[in-house]
């Protein structure tokens, strides 16, 4: 079952949405940017979705469907679109988890108190164009929200692989060592053998030469 999609840069028909149904019901995260969009009219039930990338469009407002069609959205895009009021954003009162909000490049966002406008509207709010109300910035996105999850297990991944190659190469390089070990000591073996058996030819010799004596 899809829980994500991606539909950017697609071209929307008479900008609204098309090609969506309630088959995609278990979406979680949608993206539609830059296809033209000019209402969401036609979005599906959505209930289980929770990150909606609306940036770049030409939506100046309808936002009420939102609140009926994605009533458990917490991070919403509106970035590069046509809104230009405070009020065009009232029915995001009715999203009550919503709690991220981006209106970059709206011409909302140039009206006098803005940002106190905005919290004020919407108390539900944590985040307005990655910022609190106190101007600190948001931690990093939610990685189950836009799958950042499946980078970071291959990541994970990648770096126990590495883990284990370095333990094998440590085991290798030990076992090397063992090896060099065990020459150095056959060799040191080989000359105290070799030592001897001087010394015993020397005996002989010397017994030797005391007997023509």
């Amino acid at each position: 079952q899809v829980k994500e999609l991606v539909l950017d840069n697609c071209r929307s028909e008479d900008g609204k949405v098309v090609g969506l149904s309630s088959d995609f019901e278990n979406l979680e995260f949608l993206s539609m940017i830059n296809i033209n969009l000019l209402s969401v009219s036609n979005l599906p039930k959505l209930n289980k979705l929770r990150k909606l990338e609306l940036s770049d469009n030409r939506i100046s407002g309808g936002l009420e469907v939102l609140a009926e069609k994605t009533p458990n959205l917490t991070h919403l895009n509106l970035s590069g679109n046509k809104i230009k009021d405070i009020n065009t954003l009232e029915p995001l009162k009715k999203l009550p988890n919503l709690h991220s909000l981006d209106l970059f490049n709206c011409e909302v966002t140039m009206l006098f108190n803005y940002r106190e406008s905005v919290f004020a509207l919407l108390p539900q709010l944590t985040y307005l164009d990655g910022f609190d109300a106190d101007e600190q910035e948001a931690p990093d996105s939610d990685p189950e929200a836009d799958g950042d999850a499946l980078e970071d297990d291959y990541e994970n991944g990648e770096e126990e692989d590495d883990e284990e190659e370095d333990d094998l190469d440590e085991e290798v390089i030990d076992d090397e060592e063992d090896e060099d070990d065990d020459l150095e000591g056959e060799e040191e073996e080989d000359g105290v053998d070799d030592e001897e058996e001087d010394e015993e030819e020397d005996g002989e010799e010397d017994e030797e030469d005391e007997a023509e004596e």
